[in-house]
């Protein structure tokens, strides 16, 4: 599928392969061996803190980069959605839930539930390294596999509820009236459906009206799904953009916002790299770079409705390039909808060597509230983008 290239207005330095950590291995040998687990996290609990500080070293030595400021369009804040795959997944659903009040609506692809990483042993003890430890293991057999069990959705319903009396979250009220899409793929061997179903149920759980919720079921892989471009359906590798005769972008859009327009043929806005370093503070794990597509009626006009599309593990642009920016299908659907996409992106780094969005509190172990730094950060760039021209 082609399209117009990335609208570069300012120095780019060159983006290459990750050099990412392959766990399949570990995982299969890990599932059938308690000692071989209890030795990993024990390695992975004693060098977190001196992958922290090499990350400090790391950060600090960066030079500084200019690049192009987020615009400023007059975007409905108040009409914000959210999706993404796998880590992005996980982080739309902690990003629906915090801002409840004005997200309308969010698309889980291949993802579980809000918390579902959070161990109560990192809540009696937060100890950072341990906990993150603790939640990382939990995060792989509970809430990818379901190895430990398959995860509660009336306990994480209950902890929501805490968050929200905390006042860390929106309250819960605010989800009354979203629209929630889920979807599992038949060849999906990475996160169970279970656990995608187990998301279903929180939402439930937490207010939303199933009339108002979607769970599908359908071919594809551990993946983005298209109607066209990508690899061949049911693949579940980089860069992790599948074709398998669904527009899956048009799909989330419409269940969360109503009918559509049809798409464009090519996209005809800006995809315009901006700045993510001034919305985050170094160690909050974000590429110097984003994403924002602008089509060309927002451009001119303010009004138009915010959809930030998040990617997952191993598919930020510093692994897989503008695959899925430019594959997924949103830039087409947003040209004749009204939508202003926004791609933020991670970086890898000795702490999270695949470029995951934080659902297990790598970057701090407050990271399901509206303060939690990559939700902050998401959000102060929603923000921009709703100021007036």
């Amino acid at each position: 599928m082609r399209q117009n290239d990335l609208k570069k207005v300012s120095r780019v330095a060159p983006t290459g392969e990750a050099d990412v950590t392959d766990l399949s291995s570990d995982i299969r040998r890990a599932e059938h061996d308690d000692s071989f687990i209890m030795k990993r996290l024990a390695l992975e609990a004693a060098t977190l803190v001196l992958a922290a500080a090499l990350l400090a070293v790391a950060i600090s030595a960066h030079p500084s980069r200019a690049s192009e400021q987020l615009p400023a369009l007059g975007a409905d804040v108040a009409a914000t959605s959210v999706s993404g795959l796998s880590s992005g997944a996980y982080m739309a659903g902690q990003i629906e839930v915090a801002h409840s009040s004005q997200i309308v609506g969010a698309g889980i692809v291949a993802g579980g539930p809000f918390a579902c990483a959070e161990t109560e042993a990192s809540k009696l003890v937060p100890f950072w390294p341990m906990a993150v430890a603790q939640n990382a293991q939990q995060a792989l057999y509970k809430c990818m596999k379901t190895t430990l069990g398959v995860p509660d959705p009336k306990a994480l319903a209950e902890r929501a509820k805490e968050l929200a009396d905390e006042g860390k979250i929106d309250p819960l009220s605010g989800l009354a009236k979203d629209n929630i899409y889920l979807f599992s793929g038949n060849e999906d061997q990475t996160v169970a459906r279970a656990v995608v179903e187990a998301a279903r149920d929180f939402f439930k759980d937490v207010g939303v009206p199933e009339t108002n919720i979607t769970l599908v079921e359908s071919k594809g892989g551990h993946a983005f799904i298209t109607e066209e471009g990508g690899a061949a359906c049911g693949v579940s590798a980089k860069p992790y953009v599948s074709d398998c005769d669904y527009d899956q972008a048009k799909a989330i859009l419409a269940w969360i916002y109503g009918p559509l327009l049809a798409s464009a043929a090519e996209p005809k806005g800006l995809f315009i790299v901006f700045d993510q370093q001034a919305f985050a503070k170094p160690a909050d794990g974000l590429a110097d770079e984003g994403i924002v597509y602008v089509p060309l009626a927002c451009a001119s006009q303010p009004g138009c409705r915010v959809h930030i599309a998040l990617h997952g593990c191993e598919q930020s642009r510093e692994t897989v390039g503008d695959d899925f920016i430019k594959e997924s299908g949103y830039a087409q659907v947003a040209d004749t909808n009204r939508f202003v996409i926004l791609f933020p992106q991670i970086k890898a780094n000795a702490i999270n060597p695949q470029g995951c969005w934080d659902w297990w509190g790598y970057t701090d172990l407050d990271y399901l509230g509206k303060d939690a730094p990559q939700i902050a950060a998401i959000w102060s760039m929603v923000e921009q983008l709703a100021k007036s021209p």
